[in-house]
Formats: structure tokens, C-alpha cells, sequence
């Protein structure tokens, strides 16, 4: 099994700043990206920002200039860096990772999600 944990979501004003995190273990071959997803009430989930092996990025252009996504490839860990903060932010934050089992699965793992508001 595979575990991934998010942290770091809460309650800012607007223009304010947050710094998610997300740590995955457990039964891990190797882990080729993380990305952060994030779901507003009544709405899909949506991709924010994620991040290959190799150091690729992709962003959704919403965040774009305001988040910055980065690894810790050792510690199998994702961050979010989320600065000027809007309200149309809200939302929960999931933490995903993408890889492979040290069965030879494919690994598509989600975290639990945490929620970020950001008020007016």
C-alpha cells in the first residue's frame, strides 16, 4: 500500500500565502511525478501543478506566476509554494503521485486532501 500525506492547508486573506506539503510512503518501486489537483465545491479536480523526475513543470494558467511547485526526490515529497492567494483559490488540495508498486504495479495514489480557504 501506498500512503501519501498532505499538509500545510488552512484558512488566509487574500493576497496571503501558503506552503503545502505531501510526503508518500509505503510499498514505493519508484515515483516518476507528483503533482498538486485541487476540487472547489461543485466542481471537477482540476490539475494546479505538477512535476516530473526531471524537473519538468506544468502549471494550470490560473496559478501561473503565483505557485511554484518543487520536489524532494529523496524523500518522495511535493510542495506547493502558493503566494498571492485569490479567493477563487478555495478549494481542497489533493497530492498525487504517479510511479510504480515494488510489485511491478502502476501507482496512481492520492493523498486525503486538505483544504485551503482564502477569504476576502
Amino acid at each position: 500500500q501506498v500512503q501519501l500525506v498532505e499538509s500545510g492547508g488552512g484558512l488566509v486573506q487574500a493576497g496571503g500565502s501558503l506552503r503545502l506539503s505531501c510526503v508518500a510512503s509505503g510499498s514505493i518501486s519508484s515515483i516518476d511525478a507528483m503533482g498538486w489537483y485541487r476540487q472547489a465545491p461543485g466542481k471537477q479536480r482540476d490539475l494546479v501543478a505538477r512535476m516530473t523526475n526531471g524537473g519538468d513543470t506544468n502549471y494550470a494558467d490560473s496559478v501561473k506566476g503565483r505557485f511554484t511547485i518543487s520536489r524532494d526526490n529523496a524523500k518522495n515529497t511535493v510542495y506547493l509554494q502558493m503566494n498571492s492567494l485569490k479567493p477563487e483559490d478555495t478549494a481542497v488540495y489533493y497530492c498525487n503521485a504517479e510511479g510504480w508498486g515494488t510489485r511491478g504495479y502502476a501507482l496512481d495514489a492520492w493523498g486525503q486532501g486538505t483544504l485551503v480557504t482564502v477569504s476576502s
